[in-house]
Order: structure tokens, then C-alpha cells, then sequence
């Protein structure tokens, strides 16, 4: 029996070495006052920003950009604004006429369902080597 209890009494001895407790009371006490301290010491902004504004004007609205609208068509065909392009040059000047224009013109692209991907894809192409930053792809069911 005596082996016993000293075989106890030295794992309850063991316990309390394997589960050491910290207290950690003091440690928040430290955080919250160094908190309050930040807070104290951080300055108020008071200075204030002088703006000078332009005097009031009657608000005149926007003018609507001007809008082109090219239709890519079965067959290469190519319309602009309803009339026939008939060429790759006469493309590449009415989309530079259309970038170059104060403001700049709005390019609607049209493609048919049953147009080609190449004809598509090659007004795109001039369309960006001429300097066109204003375009869109409008579906056929919102014309």
C-alpha cells in the first residue's frame, strides 16, 4: 500500500509540472492602458482644406455623342450607317474619321447572326489600329 501512494502522490506531482498556469490578468491590464494611452495622445485634425469654387452656371446638359452604325452582314458584307463599304481602305478612313472627331464618335457594331467571324474580327482589328475608343456590340434584337 505505501508503494501506492507514493506512486499517487508522484503522478499528481507530475500533473502540476505538465500544466502550468499563466496568468494573464496583468497582461490585458498593460494592453488596455497602453490602448487608452494611444488614443489620448494620437492629435485631432482641425485643419481644414480652402477650396475655391467656380461660380455657379446655368447647367447645360451633355450633348449626345454622335453615333455610327456599322453593320457586319453575311457574305463580308459591311454597312456603314446603312451604306455599303466597299473596301478595306474606305473602312480604315471612316473609322478614322470616326476616332479623330471632337468628341469622339460612338462605333455601334451590329453583327448578323450569319456573319462571318472573319469579317467580324478584321473591323475590330482596324477599328483598334485606327484609334476607335468608343464602341460597342449592340444585339441584334435592340435595333
Amino acid at each position: 500500500m505505501n508503494h501506492r501512494r507514493r506512486r499517487e502522490r508522484l503522478q499528481a506531482q507530475m500533473q502540476e509540472l505538465a500544466a502550468p498556469e499563466i496568468n494573464t490578468t496583468p497582461l490585458i491590464d498593460v494592453m488596455l492602458v497602453l490602448l487608452i494611452m494611444l488614443i489620448v495622445t494620437i492629435p485631432v485634425r482641425l485643419d481644414a482644406v480652402d477650396m475655391t469654387t467656380p461660380p455657379a452656371q446655368a447647367h447645360t446638359p451633355p450633348k449626345p455623342p454622335v453615333v455610327v452604325d456599322v453593320e457586319i452582314g453575311p457574305g463580308r458584307r459591311v454597312l456603314w450607317n446603312r451604306l455599303p463599304v466597299l473596301s478595306q481602305s474606305q473602312l480604315q478612313q471612316l473609322l478614322r474619321g470616326a476616332a479623330s472627331s471632337t468628341p469622339p464618335e460612338e462605333v455601334h457594331l451590329h453583327p448578323d447572326a450569319r456573319a462571318s467571324y472573319d469579317t467580324f474580327a478584321r473591323v475590330l482589328a482596324t477599328a483598334q489600329r485606327e484609334g476607335v475608343t468608343r464602341m460597342g456590340i449592340v444585339e441584334e434584337s435592340t435595333r
